[in-house]
């Protein structure tokens, strides 16, 4: 294995267990597409360019995009339901 390799290899499992380690949902959403980018270096290095490319556009962008949606979604949803719960 190459240097580069390794660097990436590290790099995913530092930014996986950053992901783990985070327990704010934005944070972590963010730090989620840091880890696809992690990811794709990854596959570059390892040849794999093919993978490398759905990598950017799944983790990367689509998910956190997805799951930062869900979030505002969510609060909006319990900002409503406080204000219907002080009418009452």
């Amino acid at each position: 294995m190459t240097v580069v390799q390794w660097v990436a290899i590290v790099a995913v499992a530092l930014t996986g267990g950053a992901v783990a380690f985070v327990s704010e949902p934005v944070r972590q959403t963010l730090l989620l597409g840091v880890y696809g980018l992690s990811l794709t270096f990854m596959f570059f290095a390892l040849q794999a360019p093919d993978v490398a490319l759905s990598e950017i556009v799944v983790s990367t962008v689509g998910l956190p995009v997805i799951v930062l949606a869900a979030l505002r979604k969510i609060d909006a949803n319990e900002a409503r339901r406080e204000e219907s719960e002080d009418r009452e």
